[in-house]
Protein backbone atom coordinates (compact mmCIF):
# COMPACT_ATOMS: atom_id res chain seq x y z
CA UNK A 1 0.00 0.00 0.00
CA UNK A 2 1.45 3.38 -1.12
CA UNK A 3 1.78 5.98 2.02
CA UNK A 4 1.70 8.92 -0.40
CA UNK A 5 0.82 9.44 -3.91
CA UNK A 6 1.27 12.59 -5.90
CA UNK A 7 -0.92 11.99 -9.20
CA UNK A 8 0.07 14.80 -11.78
CA UNK A 9 0.24 17.54 -9.22
CA UNK A 10 0.86 21.15 -10.06
CA UNK A 11 0.46 24.62 -7.18
CA UNK A 12 1.08 27.86 -8.21
CA UNK A 13 1.81 31.22 -6.18
CA UNK A 14 -0.54 34.27 -7.95
CA UNK A 15 0.26 34.14 -11.47
CA UNK A 16 3.87 31.26 -11.48
CA UNK A 17 3.28 28.39 -11.35
CA UNK A 18 5.50 26.48 -8.82
CA UNK A 19 4.55 22.81 -9.32
CA UNK A 20 4.22 20.98 -12.63
CA UNK A 21 2.39 17.95 -13.17
CA UNK A 22 4.58 16.47 -10.25
CA UNK A 23 4.09 12.57 -10.22
CA UNK A 24 5.57 10.78 -7.17
CA UNK A 25 4.46 7.55 -5.23
CA UNK A 26 6.25 7.32 -1.93
CA UNK A 27 5.65 3.55 -0.40
CA UNK A 28 4.44 3.13 3.14
CA UNK A 29 7.62 2.80 5.60
CA UNK A 30 9.62 4.65 2.94
CA UNK A 31 12.09 7.55 3.61
CA UNK A 32 11.68 9.30 0.03
CA UNK A 33 14.23 12.35 0.00
CA UNK A 34 13.28 15.42 -2.22
CA UNK A 35 16.49 17.15 -3.67
CA UNK A 36 17.10 20.11 -5.60
CA UNK A 37 18.34 23.55 -4.95
CA UNK A 38 16.56 26.84 -4.20
CA UNK A 39 13.15 27.31 -5.90
CA UNK A 40 12.95 24.17 -7.79
CA UNK A 41 10.00 23.64 -5.48
CA UNK A 42 11.04 21.19 -2.77
CA UNK A 43 9.32 22.65 0.32
CA UNK A 44 5.81 23.68 -1.95
CA UNK A 45 5.40 19.72 -2.19
CA UNK A 46 5.47 19.50 1.52
CA UNK A 47 2.90 22.25 1.80
CA UNK A 48 0.55 20.72 -0.77
CA UNK A 49 0.70 17.47 0.96
CA UNK A 50 -0.06 18.96 4.29
CA UNK A 51 -2.88 21.29 3.02
CA UNK A 52 -1.13 24.00 3.09
CA UNK A 53 -1.27 25.23 -0.07
CA UNK A 54 -4.49 24.42 -2.64
CA UNK A 55 -3.29 22.38 -5.88
CA UNK A 56 -4.36 23.72 -9.38
CA UNK A 57 -4.33 20.37 -10.79
CA UNK A 58 -3.82 16.87 -9.66
CA UNK A 59 -4.67 15.11 -6.81
CA UNK A 60 -3.00 14.10 -3.57
CA UNK A 61 -3.43 10.74 -1.41
CA UNK A 62 -2.22 9.55 1.56
CA UNK A 63 -2.49 5.93 3.25
CA UNK A 64 -5.18 5.52 0.15
CA UNK A 65 -7.52 8.52 0.55
CA UNK A 66 -7.99 11.12 -1.42
CA UNK A 67 -6.95 14.23 0.84
CA UNK A 68 -6.67 16.60 -2.37
CA UNK A 69 -9.96 18.85 -0.43
CA UNK A 70 -9.39 17.96 2.84
CA UNK A 71 -8.32 20.22 5.53
CA UNK A 72 -5.12 20.18 7.01
CA UNK A 73 -5.63 18.46 10.14
CA UNK A 74 -8.06 15.96 8.57
CA UNK A 75 -4.76 14.86 6.80
CA UNK A 76 -2.93 12.97 9.81
CA UNK A 77 0.49 14.50 8.83
CA UNK A 78 3.06 15.86 10.86
CA UNK A 79 5.90 18.45 10.13
CA UNK A 80 9.41 19.44 11.20
CA UNK A 81 10.22 22.48 10.23
CA UNK A 82 13.49 23.83 9.61
CA UNK A 83 12.96 26.50 12.21
CA UNK A 84 11.57 23.60 14.87
CA UNK A 85 8.29 26.17 15.34
CA UNK A 86 8.55 25.08 19.27
CA UNK A 87 7.02 27.11 21.90
CA UNK A 88 9.27 29.06 23.84
CA UNK A 89 7.20 29.59 27.06
CA UNK A 90 6.40 25.92 27.25
CA UNK A 91 8.39 22.91 28.63
CA UNK A 92 9.51 20.18 26.15
CA UNK A 93 6.50 17.93 27.33
CA UNK A 94 4.04 20.40 26.79
CA UNK A 95 5.62 21.06 23.49
CA UNK A 96 5.48 17.81 22.30
CA UNK A 97 2.09 16.79 24.13
CA UNK A 98 0.59 20.20 22.56
CA UNK A 99 -0.82 18.95 19.29
CA UNK A 100 -2.70 15.60 21.29
CA UNK A 101 -4.27 18.13 24.04
CA UNK A 102 -5.56 20.32 21.34
CA UNK A 103 -7.03 17.34 19.57
CA UNK A 104 -8.88 16.94 22.83
CA UNK A 105 -6.66 13.72 24.34
CA UNK A 106 -6.91 13.44 28.07
CA UNK A 107 -4.29 15.13 29.44
CA UNK A 108 -2.39 12.37 31.35
CA UNK A 109 -3.07 10.56 28.20
CA UNK A 110 -0.76 13.14 26.03
CA UNK A 111 2.04 13.29 28.58
CA UNK A 112 2.46 9.45 28.88
CA UNK A 113 2.62 9.88 24.93
CA UNK A 114 4.66 12.68 25.41
CA UNK A 115 7.44 10.99 27.16
CA UNK A 116 7.34 7.39 25.42
CA UNK A 117 7.86 9.57 22.10
CA UNK A 118 10.59 11.93 23.96
CA UNK A 119 12.58 8.39 24.99
CA UNK A 120 12.09 7.31 21.28
CA UNK A 121 14.46 9.96 19.82
CA UNK A 122 16.64 10.75 23.29
CA UNK A 123 15.16 13.47 24.73
CA UNK A 124 13.47 12.05 27.41
CA UNK A 125 15.91 13.59 30.07
CA UNK A 126 14.87 17.00 28.93
CA UNK A 127 11.07 17.01 29.82
CA UNK A 128 11.15 19.82 32.29
CA UNK A 129 13.31 22.37 30.18
CA UNK A 130 12.18 25.47 27.60
CA UNK A 131 13.67 25.74 24.03
CA UNK A 132 15.70 28.38 25.17
CA UNK A 133 17.66 26.81 27.29
CA UNK A 134 17.89 23.88 24.73
CA UNK A 135 20.98 23.35 21.81
CA UNK A 136 20.58 23.07 18.37
CA UNK A 137 20.60 19.13 18.22
CA UNK A 138 18.16 18.89 21.13
CA UNK A 139 15.69 21.09 19.48
CA UNK A 140 15.17 19.26 16.92
CA UNK A 141 15.12 16.05 18.96
CA UNK A 142 11.93 17.81 20.06
CA UNK A 143 10.74 18.74 17.41
CA UNK A 144 11.31 15.14 16.20
CA UNK A 145 9.16 13.74 19.11
CA UNK A 146 6.17 16.39 18.92
CA UNK A 147 5.87 14.75 14.90
CA UNK A 148 6.31 11.25 16.23
CA UNK A 149 3.60 11.87 19.33
CA UNK A 150 0.66 11.75 16.87
CA UNK A 151 1.25 8.52 15.11
CA UNK A 152 0.95 10.02 11.60
CA UNK A 153 0.52 8.36 8.47
CA UNK A 154 2.81 10.73 6.76
CA UNK A 155 6.42 12.04 8.55
CA UNK A 156 7.24 15.56 6.36
CA UNK A 157 10.96 16.85 7.04
CA UNK A 158 11.71 20.85 5.74
CA UNK A 159 15.36 20.85 5.99
CA UNK A 160 15.30 19.96 9.38
CA UNK A 161 18.82 19.69 9.49
CA UNK A 162 20.20 22.93 8.06
CA UNK A 163 20.36 24.46 11.13
CA UNK A 164 23.27 22.41 12.61
CA UNK A 165 26.68 22.62 12.14
CA UNK A 166 28.90 20.34 10.27
CA UNK A 167 29.46 17.66 13.47
CA UNK A 168 26.12 18.09 14.41
CA UNK A 169 24.45 17.33 11.20
CA UNK A 170 26.40 14.11 10.36
CA UNK A 171 25.31 12.67 14.30
CA UNK A 172 21.43 13.53 13.20
CA UNK A 173 21.57 12.22 9.68
CA UNK A 174 22.50 9.13 11.48
CA UNK A 175 19.99 9.18 14.68
CA UNK A 176 17.32 10.15 12.29
CA UNK A 177 18.01 7.19 9.52
CA UNK A 178 18.10 4.86 12.58
CA UNK A 179 14.90 6.55 13.98
CA UNK A 180 12.81 5.32 10.61
CA UNK A 181 14.59 2.09 10.22
CA UNK A 182 13.47 1.55 13.67
CA UNK A 183 9.47 2.54 13.73
CA UNK A 184 8.94 2.09 9.84
CA UNK A 185 7.25 5.21 9.27
CA UNK A 186 6.79 6.97 5.98
CA UNK A 187 8.67 10.25 5.74
CA UNK A 188 9.22 12.39 2.91
CA UNK A 189 12.67 14.60 3.73
CA UNK A 190 13.65 18.17 2.09
CA UNK A 191 17.09 19.04 1.11
CA UNK A 192 19.65 20.71 -0.89
CA UNK A 193 22.58 19.04 0.62
CA UNK A 194 22.79 16.12 -1.72
CA UNK A 195 25.09 14.03 0.62
CA UNK A 196 22.59 14.07 3.48
CA UNK A 197 19.93 12.88 0.38
CA UNK A 198 22.55 10.25 -0.57
CA UNK A 199 23.04 9.01 3.28
CA UNK A 200 19.34 9.34 4.42
CA UNK A 201 16.63 8.15 1.16
CA UNK A 202 15.49 5.24 0.21
CA UNK A 203 14.65 6.92 -3.19
CA UNK A 204 15.89 10.24 -3.87
CA UNK A 205 13.39 12.62 -6.20
CA UNK A 206 15.44 15.39 -7.91
CA UNK A 207 13.38 18.39 -8.34
CA UNK A 208 14.40 21.29 -11.21
CA UNK A 209 12.00 24.55 -11.65
CA UNK A 210 8.82 22.88 -10.10
CA UNK A 211 9.54 19.33 -12.10
CA UNK A 212 10.94 15.88 -11.29
CA UNK A 213 14.17 15.31 -13.32
CA UNK A 214 15.07 11.77 -11.50
CA UNK A 215 13.26 9.32 -9.34
CA UNK A 216 15.84 6.07 -8.26
CA UNK A 217 18.07 4.92 -5.50
CA UNK A 218 20.68 7.15 -4.71
CA UNK A 219 22.76 4.51 -5.92
CA UNK A 220 20.47 4.83 -9.66
CA UNK A 221 21.02 8.82 -8.96
CA UNK A 222 24.54 8.49 -8.55
CA UNK A 223 26.01 5.93 -11.24
CA UNK A 224 22.79 6.15 -13.73
CA UNK A 225 22.15 10.68 -13.51
CA UNK A 226 18.85 10.85 -16.44
CA UNK A 227 20.30 14.02 -17.46
CA UNK A 228 23.07 16.64 -17.25
CA UNK A 229 21.23 18.46 -14.30
CA UNK A 230 21.23 15.24 -12.03
CA UNK A 231 24.87 14.64 -13.32
CA UNK A 232 25.95 18.27 -11.90
CA UNK A 233 23.91 18.81 -8.78
CA UNK A 234 24.49 15.29 -7.38
CA UNK A 235 28.34 15.25 -7.01
CA UNK A 236 31.07 18.01 -5.33
CA UNK A 237 32.92 18.23 -7.32
CA UNK A 238 30.49 17.89 -9.94
CA UNK A 239 30.50 15.76 -12.82
CA UNK A 240 32.69 16.27 -15.91
CA UNK A 241 30.79 17.30 -18.98
CA UNK A 242 32.82 17.53 -22.45
CA UNK A 243 31.46 17.66 -26.00
CA UNK A 244 31.49 14.13 -27.24
CA UNK A 245 33.33 15.21 -30.83
CA UNK A 246 35.90 17.42 -28.28
CA UNK A 247 39.97 16.43 -27.95
CA UNK A 248 39.47 13.53 -25.17
CA UNK A 249 38.55 10.63 -26.58
CA UNK A 250 37.77 7.86 -24.12
CA UNK A 251 39.89 4.38 -23.87
CA UNK A 252 38.63 0.98 -24.43
CA UNK A 253 35.66 -0.12 -26.85
CA UNK A 254 33.41 3.08 -28.04
CA UNK A 255 29.85 2.07 -28.27
CA UNK A 256 28.15 3.22 -31.65
CA UNK A 257 26.89 6.58 -31.05
CA UNK A 258 23.82 8.53 -32.73
CA UNK A 259 24.53 11.38 -35.40
CA UNK A 260 23.70 14.12 -33.22
CA UNK A 261 25.59 16.13 -30.57
CA UNK A 262 26.45 14.46 -27.32
CA UNK A 263 27.91 15.32 -24.00
CA UNK A 264 30.58 12.85 -22.00
CA UNK A 265 30.16 12.54 -18.83
CA UNK A 266 32.40 11.02 -15.73
CA UNK A 267 33.19 11.52 -12.67
CA UNK A 268 36.53 12.61 -11.07
CA UNK A 269 37.54 9.54 -9.59
CA UNK A 270 37.10 8.17 -13.49
CA UNK A 271 39.91 9.87 -14.43
CA UNK A 272 43.28 8.46 -14.85
CA UNK A 273 46.12 10.88 -14.93
CA UNK A 274 49.60 10.27 -16.24
CA UNK A 275 48.21 7.46 -19.35
CA UNK A 276 50.93 6.80 -21.28
CA UNK A 277 48.81 8.08 -24.95
CA UNK A 278 46.12 10.37 -23.18
CA UNK A 279 44.78 13.69 -23.80
CA UNK A 280 47.15 16.42 -22.58
CA UNK A 281 45.96 18.80 -20.11
CA UNK A 282 47.72 21.71 -17.71
CA UNK A 283 47.13 21.75 -14.13
CA UNK A 284 45.65 25.51 -13.19
CA UNK A 285 45.02 24.51 -8.95
CA UNK A 286 44.83 21.42 -7.13
CA UNK A 287 42.82 21.19 -3.60
CA UNK A 288 44.13 18.55 -0.67
CA UNK A 289 41.38 17.15 1.11
CA UNK A 290 43.23 14.20 3.68
CA UNK A 291 44.55 11.75 1.78
CA UNK A 292 42.36 12.69 -1.64
CA UNK A 293 43.46 15.84 -4.21
CA UNK A 294 41.27 17.11 -6.82
CA UNK A 295 43.40 18.51 -9.29
CA UNK A 296 41.76 21.20 -11.49
CA UNK A 297 42.77 21.16 -15.20
CA UNK A 298 42.31 21.96 -18.71
CA UNK A 299 42.82 20.46 -21.71
CA UNK A 300 44.27 21.93 -25.13
CA UNK A 301 40.79 23.07 -26.62
CA UNK A 302 40.14 24.97 -23.06
CA UNK A 303 37.76 22.78 -21.48
CA UNK A 304 37.85 22.06 -17.83
CA UNK A 305 37.88 18.64 -16.41
CA UNK A 306 38.31 17.67 -12.65
CA UNK A 307 40.15 14.52 -11.24
CA UNK A 308 40.34 13.09 -8.29
CA UNK A 309 43.85 11.66 -7.04
CA UNK A 310 45.51 10.54 -4.13
CA UNK A 311 47.17 13.66 -2.73
CA UNK A 312 50.49 11.79 -2.34
CA UNK A 313 51.13 11.52 -6.12
CA UNK A 314 49.25 15.06 -6.79
CA UNK A 315 50.24 16.82 -9.80
CA UNK A 316 51.72 20.44 -9.41
CA UNK A 317 50.10 23.56 -10.76
CA UNK A 318 51.31 24.32 -13.78
CA UNK A 319 52.62 20.81 -14.97
CA UNK A 320 51.34 19.32 -18.41
CA UNK A 321 49.80 15.76 -18.01
CA UNK A 322 47.99 13.62 -19.42
CA UNK A 323 44.73 12.19 -18.64
CA UNK A 324 42.40 9.20 -19.84
CA UNK A 325 39.19 8.03 -18.94
CA UNK A 326 37.18 4.52 -20.25
CA UNK A 327 34.58 4.47 -21.89
CA UNK A 328 32.96 1.90 -19.50
CA UNK A 329 33.13 4.61 -16.85
CA UNK A 330 31.40 7.58 -19.10
CA UNK A 331 27.50 8.49 -19.64
CA UNK A 332 26.30 9.88 -22.78
CA UNK A 333 23.49 12.75 -22.99
CA UNK A 334 21.71 14.86 -25.95
CA UNK A 335 22.88 17.79 -26.06
CA UNK A 336 19.46 18.84 -27.21
CA UNK A 337 17.55 17.68 -24.34
CA UNK A 338 19.96 17.34 -22.24
CA UNK A 339 18.61 13.92 -21.36
CA UNK A 340 20.84 10.66 -21.00
CA UNK A 341 21.57 8.99 -23.81
CA UNK A 342 21.72 4.78 -24.29
CA UNK A 343 23.62 4.12 -27.26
Amino acid sequence: MSGLVLDGVSAAYRDTTVLHEVRLTVSRGELLVVLGPSGAGKSTVLRVVAGLEPVTAGRVHIAGRDVTEARPGRRNVSMVFQSYALFPHLTVVENIAFGLEVRDTPRGEARQRARAAAETVGCAGLLDRRPGQLSGGERQRVALARALVREPDVFLLDEPLSNLDLALRAEMRAELRALHDRIGATMVHVTHDQTEALVLADRIAVLRDGRVEQVGTPDEIWRTPASTFVARFVGSPAMNLLPADGPLRPGGEAPTLPDEPLEIGFRPEAVILDAAEGTPATVDRVEVIGEDAYAYLTLSAGQPVVARVPAVRRPERGATVRLDVRWADTHLFHVASGRRCDP
